[in-house]
């Protein structure tokens, strides 16, 4: 078996959830330019720092609220069931996306028995999606 064989033994955990989420970045540009404190109450100080670094900081605003989205999808809740601010899209060094959860989010992720998030996003011009999957400990299943 090689490196790339993504069972539960390998990864370090059993998939407990999964969520994705797509954003059009025109809706999120016009939401941004009519709703200025939307950002305040959902994104981190960090994510708007680096959102906001970006000469039109739409693209990067939507990938991250589909982040935030998926992760309430893989977390089992709708909308509300956490503060999108409990849920930040950080990077590594490399540049690879990760999740700091905190909050309501991190408690119901401790009752699930998530420890670890695998995310992916992406984005167009035109769209932003994240995909998510939510770990939970082996021993436990």
């Amino acid at each position: 078996m090689g490196g790339s064989h993504m069972d539960g033994g390998h990864m370090g955990g059993n998939v407990v959830g999964i969520g994705t989420d797509l954003v059009e970045v025109d809706r999120m540009r016009d939401l941004l330019s009519r709703r200025p404190r939307f950002v305040d109450r959902v994104f981190t100080t960090g994510e708007r720092t680096y959102c906001e670094a970006a000469v039109d900081p739409s693209e990067r605003f939507a990938v991250r609220f589909a982040a935030k989205e998926a992760v309430l999808k893989a977390l089992g809740v709708g909308l509300g069931g956490a503060d999108f601010s409990d849920i930040e899209v950080i990077r590594a060094e490399s540049g690879k996306p990760d999740l700091r959860i905190t909050g309501r989010a991190a408690a119901l992720a401790e009752e699930q028995g998530i420890y670890r998030w695998l995310i992916t996003m992406s984005h167009s011009e035109s769209m932003a999606q994240a995909f998510v999957v939510a770990l939970g400990d082996d021993r436990l299943a």
